[in-house]
Parts: structure tokens; sequence; C-alpha cells
């Protein structure tokens, strides 16, 4: 099983910035993608970005161009680099990754805590 913690969330102005970070230890052998997604108050959760193990990535359609997920092998951490910010950006954060053979946000994925990400003027 895998632990993830998140960090980085706050409070910014309209076309700020933020950095996430998401630390994951345990079985952190079997990890392929590592990403992240959101929520806001009466919304379903969302699928914002994802990077594999090699490199490749996905983000929404709303954050391309503003955000970029990287990740450091090394360190075990995903981060989520958040520019240009809108209201409409704010939301909890959650940081999610899935082992080999299985997608981000199944069943067998494992979950952060979340981070609140607040944007306004």
């Amino acid at each position: 099983q895998v632990q993830l913690v998140e960090s980085g969330g706050g409070l910014v102005q309209p076309g700020g910035s933020l950095r996430l970070s998401c630390a994951a230890s345990g079985n952190i052998f079997s990890i392929n993608a590592m990403g992240w997604y959101r929520q806001a108050p009466g919304k379903e959760r969302e699928f914002v970005a994802g990077r594999t193990m090699f490199g490749s990535t996905n983000y929404a359609d709303s954050v391309k161009g503003r955000f970029t997920v990287s990740r450091d092998n090394a360190k075990n951490t995903v981060y989520l680099q958040m520019n240009s910010l809108k209201p409409e950006d704010t939301a909890v954060y959650y940081c999610n990754v899935s082992p080999n053979n299985r997608g981000l946000g199944t069943a067998q994925s494992s979950w952060g805590q979340g981070t609140q990400v607040t944007v306004s003027s």
C-alpha cells in the first residue's frame, strides 16, 4: 500500500501561481502513474493532470497551458505547478497514484488527504 502526503495549497489571487507537491511512501516500487484530481463544493471530483514513471503526461482541457505536472522518481514525489490561476480552479486537490496495469482513479489507486487551493481577489 502507498501513503501520500500533499502540501503547497493556499490562497492566491487570480493570475497567481502555486506549486503542489505529493510525497509517496510505502510500497513505492509498484507505482506507475502519479497525478492530481480536484473537487470543488457541490461538484464531482475531476482529473487534472497525470504523469507516468517514464514521462508521458495527460492534462484536463481546462488546465492545459497553465498547469504542469512533473515527477522526481528518486524522491518519489509528484508536483503540480499551477500558473495563471483562475477562480474556477478553487478546489481541494488530491494526489493519486496507481500501480502497474491500473489507471489513475481506479479502485487500485491510492489517494492523499487533499490540500485546499483557493483563488480569489
